[in-house]
């Protein structure tokens, strides 16, 4: 795929820069070892996250605006990226590569991580996402999807349009799902938002019917107000008991076994999200999260 004419995420803008903003140079936040992914990813040594600036979706409650958005980071070159990933290979000893929203930058990563390999550098890579992906694009960089963290956050068009821009989203994410069940380690998030429950339970019976039971899921009820949710109902507040209930319920009806179910008390916006293994399934609802 050519940079210049940029077709890596469902928008296919055609251009550099495109909707999302990201120029020819890959643009980082922050880098370094994290502890709140969910544990096979996190590991005993974190996970070696590095957020990419310019996200392909534009979420009103997105709570990371200043860079998603507004592009805050700094460009780097190849040798940076290589370098920031090979220190935290090498010097934190982290888990893995844990890349998010890497998807405007691909090119980029996979020159850097093909560099470290040669040196003899290298770890699982974790493409962390929205899950609002192209298949193609998949395809394509697949050596960068050892693990795919993929949110479904919508299960209509319409309410991906209104808040977060992204049109076809739902068939492109359950696509995108799809192509990484049968692929890499999976592990689906379905953050449980206000007003939107009914999306998050049809998220959930989609991934058990068309996937399996057995997909890992991360149900999470951390959303918070942010951003321009702040005054835009029904984003302007916490996920209630009661809806968030029906996720988990639901999550228990279609059989899930494998993944975790945060605590109310994770709406707390100090919380990071932690989560507890379901190693009994989903009645074993976290209630000692710190």
């Amino acid at each position: 795929m050519s940079l210049e004419a940029c077709e890596l995420c469902p928008r296919r803008c055609g251009r550099r820069p495109g909707f999302c903003g990201a120029g020819l140079s890959p643009r980082v936040f922050r880098w370094g070892p994290h502890f709140g992914e969910e544990p096979p990813i996190t590991g005993k040594r974190g996970s070696g996250c590095v957020f990419f600036s310019r996200c392909t979706m534009k979420c009103v409650y997105c709570q990371n605006s200043p860079w998603s958005w507004g592009g805050e980071g700094r460009d780097i070159s190849v040798e940076g990226l290589a370098g920031l990933l090979r220190d935290m290979a090498v010097k934190d000893r982290v888990e893995n590569w844990n890349l998010v929203s890497p998807t405007p930058y691909l090119p980029f990563v996979r020159e850097a991580i093909a560099s470290l390999r040669r040196e003899g550098v290298s770890l699982p890579v974790v493409w962390n996402s929205s899950g609002y992906e192209r298949v193609e694009t998949l395809e394509e960089y697949s050596d960068l999807c050892d693990w795919a963290l993929f949110d479904l956050r919508y299960a209509n068009d319409a309410t991906a349009q209104r808040y977060s821009a992204a049109p076809g989203y739902v068939a492109a994410a359950r696509s995108a799902l799809k192509w990484a069940f049968a692929h890499s380690r999976l592990i689906v998030r379905v953050l449980v938002l206000p007003g939107l429950a009914d999306e998050a339970v049809e998220s959930l019976a989609w991934i058990a019917s068309e996937l399996s039971s057995e997909v890992p899921v991360s149900v999470m009820s951390q959303y918070t107000p942010a951003y321009q949710a702040a005054s835009l109902p029904p984003l302007d507040r916490t996920v209630t008991k009661e809806e968030y209930d029906s996720v988990t319920e639901a999550a228990a009806d279609f059989g899930f076994v494998n993944g975790w179910i945060q605590g109310m008390e994770a709406a707390d916006p100090k919380l990071a999200l932690l989560g507890e293994n379901m190693t009994e399934g989903y009645g074993a609802v976290a209630n000692n999260m710190l």
